[in-house]
């Protein structure tokens, strides 16, 4: 195709060409005054503009300018509402106008694919077309105000814990249906400006150099038409990601990768044309994205959008006929989270909202007749006995105590993994005290699934997820009736961490991560052999009662009554799920494959139309490399959960006949036994040799091995080193308060100090680092105080 911008690119150097490929700092792109290029700006903002005030590091250790934190995309992807999964992507959008960012980072949608992942607070769900569809949504809402949106993180994202250097090993077909097909909706629908690479390789190649992602899937079939960013610090070799088809390195590597690319250029490895090309791609961004500064921005209304975004997304899991509460009864608020919310993640989407409700704050305005507030606990640390007293104390004064737990600051963090799906002992034993004396309502605070073994000490239960700014009035408005519940889940919550079918291969541990779990992810693989789970995918209670009736499926897709039959309005997530026998593949027993919020008043039906699409009986077939459908009979299924389905039918419908899977070789796939795959069974799956696992310990540390395992390097500086930097960073997890830039550095790998550097140190003064770390101290010195000789003489420009 024709360059676009051609008479801007022909009056450039080949240094200027190369220049715009990789940052000027943390947050910009460069500039190129004489040609008058203006820099692109680029900030954070998954749920809510984290632009940093002054010069920034990764994870948000400088504060951000003021924005509207909105509830994080867990909590909106529960709202299952894509006209206000929109509405919050369109104010996002706005905010980045007034604060002149070109590209927010975000949406996240990668997969669920383990409730441990600590980054699972930025994710969406374990279903792909949910994920795709918010993501879309979002995406549609933020480039609405004329900036891009930046789709992270492509691809096969699962896992925090050594995610700079780990390998997903998956399954072609794996890879297509679950880790892939939310991206393939998302850029389809959405159209975004930019996607962002995740840092991890796949199957052997670092995703922002993985043509075959970033070319032939990404632009050649989705139509993909924007750039890619790398990860902050995730570029591996600038030429290689130019050649693949990635576009801009962030953040700075001083001049190191430009020339790179240029010297690439010089001896023919590069051809310039390429190089042309990536040019007037990023060109096209820019300029689509250039933003005049609106001088007014409302927050005041923001802040009651996000108010109205956490009351759609709230979910109640169980009530025994006590709420909403009846305004004369007394309660007793208690909990740590009441006085202090947990609102956000941990990591670099950390908002620095403008304003914070208060639940303690707001209690005079609660609609609700509150007689006091007892801390009950302590969230970092061991349980308070005189604390629990005087809760209970409390508690015995009032009817109902309203109790606010959860997940704290340390158990959800960007970098690290969790360790269990456990709340603290403190808090179960506090429910277990005041439901002796009192009726209990359980409010979670939370990005992420946990386990409820203590649900029995609750007479309601409310999940918040993690609400945003303006989360403490929303729950108010539950408890108190004013706002009928209608979230409900897009994580299935297991009885326990050992039902959950990936845990003898998540996380990797060392050089790879081993997708053995294959496409049986969440509710995939529990309906698939019948597991019984504390709430299935899709559950969420109401005030009302909603009746199902009236079936019709044809080609084009379902239609169905549906009644409010209770007393109160309320809305209902309308799920449809389509399955198929096994036969020639191995099958989950049914997916999602549409979804529509409706709000009924009382006794009010309306007709609900799902439509069939592109996704709805698709599998991939890895014989010939591309989405099909099987001939044969489809059970069409509507629930108000993956659990509990309404309605049922059948439709025949056309396509092939696909080649039979081993079924000898696959048995375990077929019945859905996934928690023992052996090596043998893996290996049939993946359909090549698995690599190895493990760290070779005898080798040299390399530029893309983890600092992490300097704990076996040859050098006692390195390990003493390596050993300090750990122990600072559990002791900052011990105090309650986690340092994120520790977490960066204990996972990163060794090229990422010069990625990371700003352009003060160079890749071959990395080498040389690495020379002492292996052992070779006087070489390494050596080498080191010549590589910055020669890399100063060179200059920076």
């Amino acid at each position: 195709m024709p360059l676009k911008y051609k008479s801007i690119i022909s009056q450039m150097t080949l240094v200027e060409k190369a220049s715009l490929l990789s940052g000027e700092d943390f947050w910009h792109s460069r500039k190129i005054e004489r040609l008058n290029v203006p820099a692109m700006a680029l900030a954070d903002g998954p749920h809510g503009l984290r632009k940093q005030a002054s010069e920034g590091d990764h994870l948000g250790l400088v504060k951000g300018v003021a924005a509207t934190c909105f509830p994080t995309s867990a909590t909106m992807a529960n709202s299952w509402d894509i006209a206000i999964c929109e509405e919050v992507g369109k104010a996002l959008g706005k905010e980045a106008v007034y604060n002149e960012v070109n590209i927010i980072l975000g949406p996240g949608l990668n997969i669920k694919r383990s409730p441990l992942c600590g980054r699972n607070f930025e994710y969406y769900s374990e279903d792909p077309y949910q994920a795709g569809k918010i993501a879309a949504a979002f995406t549609r809402g933020i480039q609405s105000e004329g900036v891009g949106a930046c789709l992270k993180h492509f691809a096969a994202n699962n896992q925090e814990y050594l995610r700079m250097t780990n390998d997903s090993i998956v399954d072609e077909r794996t890879l297509h249906e679950i880790y892939l097909t939310g991206f393939e909706i998302a850029v389809k629908e959405g159209k975004p400006k930019a996607v962002m690479s995740s840092y991890n390789k796949v199957n052997g190649t670092y995703s922002h150099e993985h043509r075959y992602l970033l070319r032939e899937l990404l632009v050649d079939n989705w139509g993909f038409d924007g750039m890619v960013v790398s990860d902050w610090g995730g570029s591996n070799d600038a030429v290689e990601s130019v050649k693949a088809g990635a576009h801009l390195e962030m953040p700075s590597t001083g001049y190191d990768s430009v020339h790179q690319i240029v010297d690439a250029v010089k001896i023919g490895y590069l051809e310039e044309s390429v190089l042309d090309e990536r040019v007037d791609e990023f060109l096209k961004v820019l300029y689509e994205t250039e933003i005049k500064r609106q001088t007014e921005l409302d927050f005041d209304v923001n802040h009651r959008l996000a108010q109205k975004a956490v009351e759609a997304s709230i979910i109640l899991l169980k009530n025994k006929s006590l709420l909403p509460l009846k305004p004369e009864t007394e309660v007793a608020i208690i909990g740590d989270f009441a006085d202090v919310p947990r609102y956000q993640g941990s990591g670099s989407s950390m908002v620095n909202p403008y304003k914070l409700d208060s639940t303690l704050e707001l209690m005079a305005q609660s609609g609700l007749n509150i007689i006091g507030y007892a801390q009950g606990y302590d969230r970092v640390g061991k349980g308070d006995h005189e604390k629990l007293e005087a809760a209970v104390k409390l508690a015995q004064k009032a009817k109902v105590a309203v109790v606010y737990i959860g997940l704290n600051e340390i158990d959800e963090v960007e970098g690290q993994d969790r360790s269990h799906l456990k709340i603290s002992t403190c808090q179960i034993e506090l429910l277990a005290a005041i439901s002796k004396v009192a009726k209990t309502v359980a409010v979670i605070s939370g990005g992420s699934v946990i386990e409820m073994p203590w649900e029995t000490h609750c007479d309601a239960i409310v999940h918040g997820y993690l609400t945003g700014q303006a989360g403490a009035q929303a729950i108010f408005n539950v408890l108190n009736g004013s706002v009928n519940p209608s979230g409900k889940l897009s994580e299935t919550y297991p009885i326990c961490y050992e039902d959950v079918p990936n845990i003898k291969y998540y996380p990797g541990n060392e050089k790879t991560s081993e997708y053995r779990d294959g496409i049986y992810v969440g509710y995939r693989y529990y309906d698939k052999v019948d597991q019984k789970v504390q709430y299935p995918f899709g559950f969420g209670l109401s005030y009302t009662h909603f009746e199902y009736s009236n079936l019709v499926v044809t080609r084009d897709g379902v239609k169905f009554n549906l009644k409010n039959i209770g007393a109160l309005a309320g809305a209902e997530v309308s799920q449809l799920y389509i399955g198929k026998e096994q036969e020639s593949i191995y099958r989950a027993k049914k997916e999602l494959k549409g979804f529509k919020k409706v709000f009924l008043e009382p006794g009010e039906t309306t007709v609900v139309e799902i439509p069939f699409d592109a996704y709805s009986f698709r599998y991939y077939d890895v014989n010939e490399s591309t989405f099909q459908v099987e001939r044969g009979l489809y059970r069409i299924e509507i629930g108000s959960s993956s659990r509990d389905i309404k309605l049922c039918d059948e439709i025949e419908i056309a396509g092939i006949i696909p080649v039979k899977d081993d079924s000898k070789a696959l048995e375990a796939y077929f019945r859905g036994n996934i928690t023992e795959i052996d090596s043998s069974t893996f290996q049939a799956l993946y359909g090549d040799v698995v690599p190895s696992a493990t760290w070779d310990k005898t080798q040299p540390l390399g530029l893309n091995d983890s600092l992490a395992q300097m704990v076996y390097a040859k050098s006692f500086l390195a390990r003493f080193a390596i050993n300090r930097l750990i122990g600072m960073r559990n002791k900052s997890v011990k105090k309650g308060n986690p340092d994120l830039n520790l977490f960066f550095l204990s996972n990163m790998p060794f090229r990422a100090i010069a990625k990371m550097s700003n352009g003060m140190i160079s890749i071959a003064m990395t080498k040389n680092i690495l020379d002492i770390v292996n052992g070779h101290f006087f070489k390494g010195l050596g080498g080191l105080v010549r590589s910055f000789i020669s890399y100063r003489k060179r200059g920076l420009n």
